[in-house]
């Protein structure tokens, strides 16, 4: 019988972005919203959606061998799990989010010391105490089940809350005082697990493939002709992410020039490299770019 390898993708606002970014990295999931156990095109993997606030309990307890969630509820948990590879991405961009204190925008407090004695709403409770405790600042934290935005003034005087954009405080007519945790996506490992060979080895083949596919992620691959006598001057047009390969032609007074730039400086770059009499100009998208 073939070993398997038990997968946490998170389910929730990350599961739609965990799944393409699978995708990119070569494994399609195929997620339905009636079951908990997706199917994957690796007879190797078995997945299952978890939340990420629970990732680390089940891949702590060895339910799972490994699981994709934020450090934030990793370092919330307070339980010891294995970190494999961070993967900066989240449900509406590349970027790590942030968890902020944030009061109504009316409000008198202007800084995290204004608040002692208040009552601070939040998901992220044990990781709230500690940001105040380290500041000697006596707050009281209450968990808050969701929608934490609407609750300040009435309900809380403060909240502790995560965003991307900082889109979401605005409408609700909050304003951003400190931020209290920075979190990116982290596949993380049970212990055990990283202890079994194969595990271990499938788990860093999983980790090497995603973050290859967040690498090249507004990322393209631009390939050309260049004579010899040009060549100079082509590069110094290139804004390489290494430095280009250079290959030499049939012909010996032209050379061919590949390279990766991100994609949105092509549209000024192509035309420097014309009028630098580069020729043959191609453009391609990158699935995955592995340092």
């Amino acid at each position: 019988m073939s070993q398997k390898l038990r997968l946490g993708i998170p389910k929730g606002s990350l599961q739609d972005a965990t799944i393409a970014l699978f995708e990119r990295a070569g494994w399609r999931i195929f997620a339905n919203g009636r079951s908990y156990f997706p199917g994957i095109d690796d007879p190797e993997i078995e997945c299952m959606l978890i939340r990420a606030q629970e990732m680390a309990r089940y891949v702590n307890h060895g339910a799972l061998d490994a699981g994709l969630t934020g450090n934030d509820w990793v370092t919330e948990s307070g339980l010891a799990v294995e970190t494999i590879a961070s993967l900066t991405y989240s449900k509406q961009s590349r970027q790590k989010v942030h968890w902020v204190l944030a009061v109504p925008e009316d409000s008198p407090y202007q800084r995290a010391e204004d608040l002692a004695g208040k009552i601070i709403a939040t998901e992220l409770v044990e990781a709230t105490r500690k940001y105040f405790a380290g500041k000697n600042i006596s707050v009281q934290v209450d968990f808050s089940w969701g929608a934490t935005e609407v609750k300040p003034p009435v309900l809380a005087d403060a909240i502790v809350e995560v965003t991307e954009t900082g889109s979401s405080l605005r409408a609700n007519r909050l304003r951003i005082l400190e931020t209290v945790l920075e979190s990116e996506t982290q596949l993380i490992a049970n212990t055990q697990a990283c202890l079994d060979p194969w595990k271990k080895q499938k788990i860093e083949n999983i980790a090497l493939m995603l973050q290859g596919a967040i690498a090249a992620q507004g990322q393209v691959g631009l390939m050309m002709n260049v004579r010899a006598s040009d060549l100079h001057t082509v590069l110094g047009v290139l804004p390489a992410l290494n430095s280009p390969t250079v290959s030499t032609l049939s012909d010996s007074d032209w050379v061919a020039v590949n390279t990766i730039l991100e994609e949105r400086t092509v549209r000024d770059v192509i035309p420097r490299l014309k009028a630098a009499n580069a020729t043959g100009i191609v453009e391609y998208p990158l699935n995955k770019i592995v340092f």
